[in-house]
């Protein structure tokens, strides 16, 4: 993965910071990144094809992570106010959005307000309340932790917001085809730097988002009305990720596309960056 083009910070109205990197050419298409859990502005993808593909990817702190000031009790529906003032603020223009893992449900949110003019998820988390009753049983306790005690539940999850710990997490949970993508140097090299400044402020940020990920989400699938591409390995064994490779998200989002990869798993995002960037392009709505 190539380092960004530009790196950099802006105020919001409210006087909060959002820390962004960019790449690929400044007047492009722009893209909005949503990373997975703990992952920093660092962490792109399709980063050797964007130019060609005319994108402008661009990767936001979420507040808490990175250089992104925090916004103690925040929700899925302040993060995409938080993006209608960056867009505004950067000259984004009308803009489509990817979210990867832990990072679905906020590009989702941004598509239910209606900023985008296409979205696309990629090995994505789902709305794991609609589950529950068929997750890993460490992961159904930490779902329904989230409904009944949030609060406790951020305190368990930030016990763990630490790069070796999250790290050996991702590893434990990967098939052999993820592993070949992750254990490569210069990725794990990127991946685990995208951690490490994700969890500078501390791990209260990563908490909040994964807390989110878990409890209803604020906003409803079926109001989203531009277009969705869903995007899944099949030998994705994630446990946090959907646990049906989005088959109930797609029906339940208007005209959404299932693309169910048979050679690729949850390292989908960066093994099929060019087919994910250029479809997100073609699908974009006025």
């Amino acid at each position: 993965m190539n380092e960004a083009s530009r790196l950099g910070s802006t105020r919001l109205a409210t006087g909060r910071r959002l820390g962004w990197a960019e790449w690929g050419p400044p007047d492009g298409t722009a893209v909005l990144f949503c990373p997975g859990a703990a992952q920093s502005r660092s962490l792109g993808f399709g980063t050797d094809v964007v130019g060609e593909l005319g994108v402008r990817l661009i990767s936001v702190d979420r507040p808490g992570l990175g250089i992104s000031d925090p916004v103690p009790g925040r929700t899925l529906l302040d993060w995409a106010d938080d993006i209608a003032a960056l867009a505004d603020e950067r000259a984004w223009g009308r803009f489509s959005v990817v979210g990867y893992s832990a990072g679905a449900p906020f590009a989702l949110s941004c598509a239910a307000s209606g900023l985008v003019a296409s979205a696309a998820v990629v090995a994505g988390g789902d709305e794991m309340p609609r589950f529950v009753d068929v997750l890993p049983e460490h992961v159904r306790d930490a779902v329904r932790s989230a409904h009944s005690d949030p609060v406790r539940a951020e305190e368990f999850f930030a016990a763990f917001g630490e790069v070796d710990a999250l790290w050996k997490m991702i590893l434990s949970s990967s098939s052999d085809l993820d592993l070949a993508v992750y254990r490569q140097p210069a990725f794990e090299a990127v991946l685990r730097r995208a951690m490490r400044e994700g969890l500078a402020q501390g791990p209260a940020g990563y908490a909040r988002d994964v807390v989110l990920g878990m409890r209803d989400w604020p906003f409803s699938a079926e109001d989203i009305a531009v277009p969705v591409d869903l995007w899944y390995g099949e030998q994705d064994t994630s446990p946090v990720h959907s646990p049906d490779s989005s088959a109930d998200l797609a029906a339940r989002i208007p005209g959404a596309v299932r693309h169910l990869l048979p050679d690729a798993g949850g390292s989908a995002l960066w093994t099929h960056a060019s087919r994910i960037l250029r479809t997100l392009c073609q699908r974009r709505v006025a």
